[in-house]
């Protein structure tokens, strides 16, 4: 459909009446030979002479109303509105913290063929799938081990964001474990987000043995940000040292920030905390659309043009045409 923009300049279109009404007419002034008999001349040949100006030709007048019509339509600017188009917009901001402490090369996992892999490799795989899953949200990823890296920042370019999850290897972020540096970086990064909603999920197979802050202060600051932090615990409860992982320490922390807490003591517990994540962790957008808009003021204008080129050209080609006609006649 179509519509004016500024219709309230449609009120000018009496204005050429008003100007017809009031305004005097126009004489073209020009170099004439003056004759004081004039008058009795014509009145002997029976002929009355015809007053100058433009009330007299119809056709000119309403020329010139079509062509101011035509003007103040362009001026109200004529549109046509178009479908609607719709953007999606994530709504949620999801942060993927990995361990790649020393620990991660255990290899007690299998793939999809059933050969043993150590654990980040059977994380990778695993969290891939999680990736691909979320095309509308926005996901991050740190990497931590005896320090917290970012290794992606919120993106929705999730190719970039899998290749780059397959350059980290085991080791690159030190030997040993910090949590809750992990969470802390994690916290300032979702901090440059304006989702309403922040998750966290956090995936470690150690304890905590190397933080600047303590998990359990570092989830008391998430919650207070609002931030959900889900813990995924992979490691061995009964070892010892750096691989012992702390299952009561990532309960607290997801019961603190009200998420949930997993054990994946394999790989298809795995996939199957990454499934539930993603019923608890909806997939949710804003739609948003607008109508474009295209100008059509160019069809009334050029329509005026057109008319008043027009008229000048059958102005000026008349006197050509009435000679030829009297020659013809003669």
């Amino acid at each position: 459909m179509w519509q004016f923009d500024y219709p309230w300049l449609l009120i000018l279109l009496p204005a050429i009446w008003l100007g017809y009404r009031y305004l005097p007419d126009y004489r073209e002034a020009r170099s004439a030979v003056r004759v004081p008999f004039f008058g009795a001349m014509s009145r002997a040949v029976g002929q009355v002479p015809s007053q100058a100006g433009t009330r007299g030709n119809r056709w000119q007048l309403l020329l010139n109303g079509l062509v101011w019509a035509l003007l103040v339509a362009a001026a109200a600017r004529p549109v046509l509105v178009e479908k609607p188009i719709e953007r999606q917009q994530p709504v949620r901001d999801l942060m993927l913290a990995i361990d790649i402490s020393q620990s991660m090369e255990t290899t007690d996992y299998t793939d999809a063929n059933g050969q043993k892999i150590n654990r980040l490799a059977a994380v990778k795989e695993v969290v891939h799938g999680f990736i691909d899953r979320r095309k509308e949200d926005r996901l991050g990823l740190i990497v931590f081990g005896s320090g917290a890296y970012p290794q992606a920042p919120l993106t929705l370019d999730h190719a970039s964001l899998s290749l780059l999850l397959d350059d980290t290897s085991i080791g690159m972020a030190g030997p040993n474990t910090a949590i809750g540096d992990a969470i802390g970086l994690a916290l300032k990064m979702l901090d440059q987000a304006h989702e309403p909603e922040k998750v966290l999920i956090l995936l470690t197979d150690g304890n905590d043995t190397s933080s600047a802050i303590t998990p359990d202060h570092a989830a008391s600051m998430a919650a207070a940000r609002g931030v959900v932090i889900h813990t995924i615990g992979i490691g061995d409860p009964d070892a010892s040292g750096e691989a012992k992982v702390n299952l009561q320490g990532l309960q607290q922390i997801a019961t603190a920030t009200g998420g949930r807490f997993f054990r994946a003591e394999d790989r298809q517990a795995l996939d199957q905390v990454y499934e539930t994540l993603d019923k608890i962790t909806p997939h949710q957008v804003k739609t948003f659309s607008h109508q474009p808009k295209r100008d059509l003021f160019w069809l009334p204008l050029g329509a005026a043009i057109g008319l008043l080129a027009l008229y000048h050209v059958l102005a000026l080609l008349r006197p050509r045409l009435g000679s030829t006609r009297q020659r013809q006649e003669a």
